[in-house]
């Protein structure tokens, strides 16, 4: 079992950046790719980013690309999402995931773990 918790949501303005963290416990963090997805009122949940079990490969939804960075802290079990410039369509919970896989991985189906959630709120 790994279980996920996330923090460093809140309400922001256009424009303005936030950091989200998901500390891991349980087993071996370094074992498993990480994954960020986020799912807005009445939306499915959707792809955000990704990052494989060593940090060296990540991967992007193209409404992200360029404004948000994940990376990780294997000595931390922690896996962080950079988000700047944020527009107002980035409002979601924001959740992270662990899969047990070496490479990326984009498909809510191939996680095996969930976080709780943490809600992120762009005002315009």
């Amino acid at each position: 079992q790994v279980q996920l918790v996330e923090s460093g949501g809140g309400l922001v303005q256009a424009g303005d950046s936030l950091r989200l963290s998901c500390a891991a416990s349980g087993r071996t963090f370094s074992n498993y790719a990480m994954g960020w997805f986020r799912q807005a009122p009445g939306k499915e949940r959707e792809f955000v980013a990704a990052i494989s079990w060593s940090g060296g490969s990540t991967y992007y939804a193209d409404s992200v690309k360029g404004r948000f960075t994940i990376s990780r802290d294997n000595a931390k079990n922690t896996v962080f999402l950079q988000m700047n410039s944020l527009k107002p369509e980035d409002t979601a919970v924001y959740y992270c995931a662990a899969g047990a896989h070496i490479s990326v991985v984009v498909l809510t189906d191939e996680y095996d773990y969930w976080g709780q959630g943490t809600q992120v709120t762009v005002s315009s």
